[in-house]
Formats: structure tokens, C-alpha cells, sequence
């Protein structure tokens, strides 16, 4: 239980210190603030190669096309910090929620132990939605 109350403490104070950011394609965005959760957890930046590469939606989209969707995207700089997919969320885990046909509507999110959370241009928001991938990236000493 100590464990579960210290995951949720952890992801409300990564949500507390980012939405205090403004919203920056690039580096604070849906996808970019898995990135940064990761980094908060003690990991190395998974997304180096994505960072400021893009500073609007068309660009975003552009890389996401490149990619082939949002899933295969962030599955790519899951693995370059060691993580595991897995089938159920929990909190802590990152995913990609949304449509599995329409890239332009997928959604990096962060499970906080009870709804998936989503950056959204002023605040996090929470999605009802069934993950397309779910992941694993630890709570690694910070």
C-alpha cells in the first residue's frame, strides 16, 4: 500500500510541477510530457532526437506520420530507456490512448492509479479511454 501511495505521490508532484509549464510543442505537449515523466523518474531523456524538432501541430504531425502513429512513436523512446509493455495500466505507466485508425487522434497519457492523465494546452486532463499500448517505464530513484 506505502508503494502505491508513493507512485501516486510521485505522479501528482510530476503533474503539479508540469502544469505549471506553458504548453510548447517540442518539449510540453501530450506526447513530449512522457518524455519528461520519464526524466523525473531518474531516466535518461528517451526522446533526445525529438525534442524541439517541432514547434506547432503540423510539425507534431509530420513526425507521428513518420513514425507510422503515436503507438509506434513512443514505443521507440521506450526503448531507449529499457521499458516494458504490458497489458493493464497502473499507476505510474505511460500510454497512448485514443483512436486506432485516425493518428491525429492519439494521446500520450500517464496512469495516476485511478484514470489516465493527458497534457492538455492549459492543464491536465483526465481520458476515458481503452489504451492503445500501455508501458512500463519504472519509478527509478529520482
Amino acid at each position: 500500500m506505502a508503494e502505491l501511495v508513493s507512485a501516486r505521490e510521485a505522479v501528482a508532484a510530476f503533474i503539479a510541477s508540469e502544469k505549471q509549464k506553458p504548453w510548447q510543442p517540442g518539449h510540453v505537449d501530450c506526447c513530449m510530457v512522457l518524455a519528461n515523466w520519464a526524466m523525473w523518474l531518474g531516466h535518461a531523456d528517451p526522446a533526445p532526437h525529438l525534442r524541439w524538432q517541432y514547434d506547432d501541430e503540423a510539425g507534431f504531425r509530420t513526425i507521428i506520420a513518420a513514425h507510422g502513429g503515436v503507438v509506434p512513436l513512443v514505443a521507440s523512446c521506450v526503448a531507449n530507456i529499457g521499458g516494458k509493455r504490458v497489458q493493464r495500466p497502473f499507476c505510474g505507466a505511460i500510454g497512448v490512448l485514443g483512436s486506432k485508425t485516425n493518428h491525429d487522434r492519439q494521446f500520450g497519457a500517464i496512469h495516476d492509479g485511478e484514470s489516465w492523465r493527458v497534457r492538455m494546452i492549459n492543464d491536465y486532463g483526465t481520458m476515458c479511454a481503452t489504451p492503445l499500448a500501455v508501458w512500463d517505464i519504472g519509478l527509478g530513484a529520482r
